[in-house]
């Protein structure tokens, strides 16, 4: 089984080589301390899981204060942080796996109570959810501030000793909020033209460089999600703006975060090739990808490796802790493909996490156990 496509090594543009093509995707778990501090039943669960992916990229961590985006969420938003991000780099890197802290600000999307009561964003436009709040927008002085804080979390993780960053541009958040039609409805520098809505993004990504470019071996990725369904919204003209610009950075990866590797666009029901695969063939001589999405086998991972350089693996690994192991091993029977109920402990998933994915269903297959 070794000789598979996904247990060749990959080098980077900065030069790191991973030593195979399977990550582990950012999932939030809701496992910090109150002082947002990581919590030794985190570290566990990373350990668990870093024995065999090349790199695990963290749950996301807040710039500033007021980006948390879930509760119990690790952050990267003050100096008296980098002890706890040290433990968390060194139990990962200490298992063989790079740490790539992923970083955030999640916007108008941030629970109002984990923030003062208020969130912001680019304009004051509610997400499309049910009793969501209208962010207050940000002023021109605070979002100057909001992408030096990405440049300082970029720091702190330098010093806690992290591989690299993941910058979240993905999943609705601030980042994502900036570029979107729906949320930036601003008139200033930092919205209107497409042009403008791509300044933010850019913007922070300039500042993370400035910062990793003192270590040259550091990795500097970004995530994106290519659509939104909200009208106005990002579709995939859009995005192949972005990504053209963000081929012309010094970043080492781009991760394009959709549910379904394969599936086609959300927006356009005549578009049926996937989003990863339009984005590889736009830059992918210039920039790797990194492709995520209901891969749960190897041979649907081998499938998804014939498209891109470098898979990610979430919910997989979360069922399944030694899913790289096993595949390498090629005892692909015992891969777990079911969530068991019964077995919280033996897949080492804080309880947070674990009453998260119990209760919501169909996020996973739950093992069915007879009583």
């Amino acid at each position: 089984m070794a000789t598979q496509a996904m247990f060749e090594p990959f080098t980077l543009p900065n030069g790191v080589t991973l030593k195979n093509r399977v990550l582990m995707a950012p999932m939030t778990n809701y496992a910090a301390q109150e002082n947002g501090e990581v919590s030794d039943a985190e570290l566990a669960y990373y350990a668990e899981r870093s024995g065999g992916v090349s790199a695990i990229i963290t749950a996301c961590a807040n710039v500033t204060a007021d980006g948390q985006g879930f509760p119990n969420e690790f952050g990267a938003h003050r100096d008296d942080l980098v002890p706890s991000l040290k433990r968390l780099a060194k139990t990962i890197q200490d298992k063989g796996a790079k740490a790539i802290l992923q970083i955030f600000h999640a916007g108008r999307m941030a629970p109002p109570e984990l923030v003062g009561g208020q969130t912001v964003s680019a304009s004051a436009i509610a997400p499309v959810r049910e009793g969501a709040m209208t962010p207050r927008a940000l002023e021109a002085e605070e979002v100057e501030a909001i992408i030096e804080a990405f440049g300082q979390a970029t720091r702190r993780a330098m010093e806690a000793g992290f591989d690299g960053v993941e910058i979240h541009g993905a999943n609705t958040y601030l980042i994502q909020q900036f570029f979107s039609p729906h949320s930036n409805r601003r008139e200033d520098k930092w919205g209107g033209s497409l042009e403008k809505r791509l300044a933010f993004p850019l913007a922070v990504v300039d500042a993370v460089e400035a910062v990793a470019k003192q270590n040259p071996s550091f990795i500097v990725g970004y995530r994106f999600s290519p659509e939104e369904i909200e009208n106005p919204g990002i579709t995939l003209d859009d995005t192949m703006r972005l990504v053209d610009e963000l081929a012309k950075k010094d970043l080492d990866y781009l991760h394009v975060s959709v549910m379904d590797f394969f599936a086609g666009s959300i927006r356009d029901e005549n578009e049926t090739t996937s989003p990863i695969t339009l984005v590889q063939e736009r830059v992918g001589e210039q920039v790797p990808v990194i492709g995520v999405g209901s891969l749960h086998t190897a041979d649907e991972v081998e499938q998804g490796l014939a498209v891109v350089p470098m898979i990610a693996l979430g919910r997989e690994l979360i069922m399944e802790p030694k899913w790289v192991e096993k595949v390498e091993a090629g005892d692909l029977a015992s891969i777990r493909t079911e969530l068991d109920p019964e077995a919280q402990a033996e897949l080492v998933v804080p309880d947070a996490l674990w009453a998260g994915i119990t209760s919501r269903p169909g996020w996973f297959p739950i093992k069915q156990t007879s009583k």
